[in-house]
């Protein structure tokens, strides 16, 4: 009995001193003012780089969430249907490798609807990215409608190997002179295999700025978006908090998966906005790709984004 209490004691002193050098090992530079200036490029680095991986993330689901079909928003967008940059002039579909679930919550009645889009083990899209697991929306209304809302949830969700995680909610708050959506993004992660994440939390609003005249076609619509978003990136053994403000807004369209102009401007949660490092992304001149710049303290450095 001595014996087997001894070990026990042991085994547990061992995870103990585990954890205790695991937890050690992460460094949380957040609230350290006395960084190196190398220490402080890559902490700004990696906010603004954690930062544009949600931004890619999550500005394709608002095109997949309006796009299901014409029932709950615009037919063919994000990957039901065309990608004008794949094959100009053409209505091209995705393979239809994933499969699409309506759960009607109060029938007969449409409205509220559940829409779950299941992509099974690994379903490969015309934008080159492996999706798995499902993506579950609740419509409140036809999208297109004003006060509508469709709010999403994952249920082992992924892009490629990152792992999606939060809510995700589109609210229609147009007015009779403005089309206009509100998104809000709560306690969102992406995670990495390796132990890398990114959390994300982020209010925008996005305002259509082209294609009003062809409603039914919204393959020319274009959106600026503005606003901000805070999170907290983790690196190696490098944990940062930061936040951030659109600058010039940003440029998106349906026809294309990337944002295509417009700057954030990123800095560590306990630095001022006007620090020398801050981090700008910029997204570029309107060309659709995958291809924008970061600026810290002077220097600029092209980065590529997922």
């Amino acid at each position: 009995m001595k014996t087997t209490f001894k070990i026990t004691q042991m085994i547990a002193v061992l995870f103990l001193f585990a954890a205790i050098s695991f937890t050690s090992c992460n460094k949380e530079i957040s609230d350290d003012n006395s960084l190196t200036p190398e220490e402080e490029t890559q902490a700004s680095e990696y906010s603004s780089e954690s930062d544009a991986e949600a931004e890619d993330v999550f500005s394709n689901l608002f095109d997949d969430v309006m796009g299901v079909n014409d029932e709950v928003g615009m037919s063919g967008l994000g990957i039901f249907g065309q990608k004008a940059q794949d094959s100009p002039g053409e209505l091209n579909r995705t393979t239809a490798c994933f499969t699409v679930i309506i759960n009607r919550l109060n029938t007969p009645n449409v409205f509220p609807v559940e829409i779950v889009i299941d992509f099974g083990s690994g379903c490969v899209g015309r934008d080159g990215k492996t999706r798995s697991g499902k993506i579950k929306t609740t419509y409140t209304n036809r999208m297109v409608v004003p006060g509508a809302k469709a709010t999403t949830v994952f249920d082992g969700y992924k892009v490629n190997d990152i792992s999606v995680h939060g809510t995700h909610v589109i609210t229609n708050t147009s007015t009779s002179d403005v089309r206009q959506f509100t998104v809000v993004i709560e306690d969102a992660k992406l995670s990495n295999p390796n132990g890398n994440y990114s959390e994300w939390n982020s209010r925008k609003k996005f305002t259509q700025i082209h294609g009003l005249g062809t409603p039914n076609f919204p393959h020319d619509d274009i959106f600026k978006i503005e606003g901000s978003a805070s999170g907290k990136v983790k690196r190696g053994n490098v944990i940062v908090a930061w936040q951030n403000e659109i600058t010039e807004p940003l440029i998106k369209k349906f026809s294309c998966r990337w944002i295509v102009k417009g700057t954030v401007k990123t800095w560590r949660r306990s630095s001022a906005s006007t620090s020398p490092w801050i981090a700008v992304l910029d997204y570029g001149d309107v060309n659709c790709d995958n291809k924008a710049t970061i600026t810290i303290n002077g220097v600029t450095k092209e980065i590529s984004l997922r």
